[in-house]
Parts: C-alpha cells; sequence; structure tokens
C-alpha cells in the first residue's frame, strides 16, 4: 500500500480542546478495509444535514468482531486516509487509540467533554442500527447525541423496526438539519436517511482479496 502524504486535518490534537460550533457528523467503524461504501454513508448524511465536517473515527478494534482478520491500525488509517484525500470536509483519526475502551459510548462521552460547543450527529449505516442493541451502554449512547441512519441493501425494514423500537424521537431529516444549526443541536433521537444505496462491504472485499491471492 502507498504511503498516504501527511495530511494536517488528520493530526488528532488539532481537533480537540476548542470550541468550535461546527456541526460534525462521527461515522465510527473498523474501516477494515474502508471503501467506497463508507464515502457513500458519509455523502449522503453530509448533504441531507448540512454537515460541516464528518470525522471518520478509526477504532483499534471493534469488541463485536473478531481479531482474526483484522489488519493493524496503522494500515487501517492509512486505506481511510487515502480515500479521504480528495475531500477536504474529511478528517480521519482514532481517538480510542488514547483512551482505555474501544467502546462508542466512551468515545462520543470524551468528544462531548472535549467539544462542548461543537453540533455533533452519529452517523450509521442501518445494518449497524439492526444490531445496536448489542453495543456497550447503547441506552445511554443514544441520549449523548442524535443519530443519523442511512439507508443499506436489504436493511431498511430492520432498521425502521429497531428505531420504532430503541428511541423515542424520530426526526424527519430537515427537521434534525434545523435542529443542528440550533441551540437544540444535543438533543437525542434519530432520522433515517433513505435514497440509493451502495452494497460495498469490507467483509466482501477481504473475502476477494483472499480469493485472489496466487
Amino acid at each position: 500500500m502507498a504511503k498516504y502524504a501527511p495530511d494536517h486535518r488528520h493530526l488528532t490534537p488539532r481537533c480537540f480542546h476548542r470550541r468550535t460550533r461546527l456541526k460534525i457528523g462521527l461515522l465510527g467503524g473498523s474501516f477494515n478495509p474502508a471503501h467506497d461504501g463508507h464515502l457513500h454513508i458519509t455523502a449522503a448524511a453530509r448533504r441531507q444535514l448540512d454537515l460541516d465536517e464528518v470525522w471518520w473515527l478509526v477504532s483499534p478494534q471493534n469488541p463485536l468482531k473478531s481479531h482474526a482478520d483484522m489488519a493493524p491500525l496503522d494500515v487501517r488509517l492509512s486505506g481511510a486516509r487515502q480515500i479521504a484525500a480528495k475531500y477536504p470536509f474529511l478528517r480521519v483519526m482514532a481517538p480510542e487509540a488514547a483512551l482505555p475502551h474501544n467502546y462508542t459510548y466512551n468515545t462520543v462521552l470524551h468528544l462531548k467533554k472535549t467539544l462542548p460547543a461543537a453540533r455533533l450527529v452519529w452517523i450509521m449505516g442501518a445494518d449497524n442500527l439492526a444490531q445496536l442493541s448489542q453495543w456497550y451502554r447503547y441506552r445511554a449512547l443514544i441520549r449523548l447525541l442524535p443519530i443519523a441512519v442511512v439507508n443499506r441493501p436489504r436493511y431498511a425494514l430492520s432498521a425502521i423496526r429497531a428505531g420504532q423500537r430503541l428511541f423515542k424521537r424520530r426526526y424527519r431529516t430537515g427537521a434534525l438539519r434545523a435542529q443542528l444549526r440550533g441551540d437544540a443541536a444535543h438533543r437525542s433521537g434519530w432520522c433515517f436517511i433513505a435514497g440509493p444505496t451502495h452494497a460495498a462491504s469490507a467483509t466482501a472485499i477481504r473475502q476477494a482479496a483472499v480469493a485472489n491471492r496466487p
């Protein structure tokens, strides 16, 4: 893999301990590897919610996934940064590498404390919402910030059912977009972003890579 040229956007110290009021979408995951599906989700959320930036939060190790075929963190960061290079609004970082736990709840709590004025929204694919109840302290997590769920092939119905079960408040995308601009940006709830889907998956990419090895 080609070495990624340094880019100040991705230097974590510049992103923390500031009182920015930017509207920031947070997309967490293993990015094992990063792919066009991540870009699709990012673009859909940014467009529908009028976000200033989107941060890809690369996890050192997802607690719900196996260590067996997980590439090293630096390799996954490098790959994600190569894809992000063309998009000035997109940052790639791994804040969990400096935290004691790899749980989304702890990561979001940390970001809210260090960026108290930012308008944060968590972004996820519909496939992840369907299994959100397996996440550590998921009920506390959904009270911390609004969540935007982007449609994924074959997961729309299960995601909507999960959202109805887990959340007290569902927003239309326009309502959440307006909320992120105003003083009620931290109010919890969720919205479903419909539209065209993207079928790319990291699992399929890894399996294809194994199958094509000589």
